[in-house]
């Protein structure tokens, strides 16, 4: 069965593009077409696709935005952000929304496949560009104590040091520290890049990045 998929970009020709070679795939289904993100939450709630594509820049309600509402409302529809973007705040903002895809729109027509197919089955797809920032060295979670888990998912989950040493009840120089350790073991240069990490390794999974706070 055809994947079903909404496709949202507030620019004609980009849109355009991508929805000729959308309808040229016969494991792929167009079932409709937005040109901002409010009209795109209205179209995923009305049609429930498999997947939506959407545009993190778009007037209205910008990507991210719906991507959580997709998240908020339990919807099944899986999101992948789509943009000429890669700066860090925006992967890690599209991965606390609840999108299961980041695919920069200089990605190839093989690789945007691959991507709605690897998220239409529940899995992570992160495109080449912002994957290589994981590199491809051998890491052992067990390197990450159980304390710098908890201080790492929390920080991605979006809490600042502050409100990560009140939660843990610890020092905020403390979850510095921990940071800076966790950033050492798994090779990485800020949150963004040892979340990455961490997703890769198993340190963390989706799911619990994902998971609401009580």
């Amino acid at each position: 069965m055809a994947v079903r998929i909404v496709l949202a970009d507030d620019h004609p020709l980009t849109r355009a593009g991508i929805a000729e070679f959308l309808r040229r795939e016969n494991s792929l289904d167009l079932v409709g077409e937005a040109e901002d993100g409010v009209k795109a939450w209205e179209m995923i709630q009305d049609l429930k696709p498999d997947v939506a594509l959407l545009d993190i820049r778009m007037p209205g309600m910008d990507g991210v935005s719906v991507a959580q509402k997709v998240k908020s409302e339990g919807l099944p529809t899986a999101t992948i952000m789509l943009t000429s973007y890669d700066a860090q705040q925006y992967v890690m903002a599209s991965l606390r929304a609840g999108a299961r895809g980041f695919v920069l729109k200089t990605v190839s027509p093989k690789e945007l496949t691959a991507a709605i197919a690897t998220v239409s089955k529940g899995g992570l797809y992160l495109d080449p560009e912002v994957a290589s920032v994981m590199g491809e060295r051998d890491f052992d979670p067990e390197q990450l104590s159980a304390r710098e888990r908890e201080v790492l998912l929390l920080a991605a989950k979006g809490l600042s040091s502050k409100e990560v040493a009140s939660r843990l009840f610890i020092s905020e120089r403390t979850v510095q520290t921990h940071l800076a350790s966790i950033y050492d073991k798994l090779g990485s240069k800020n949150k963004t890049e040892a979340l990455l990490l961490a997703l890769k390794y198993g340190v963390v999974t989706l799911e619990e990045l994902l998971e609401d706070e009580k």
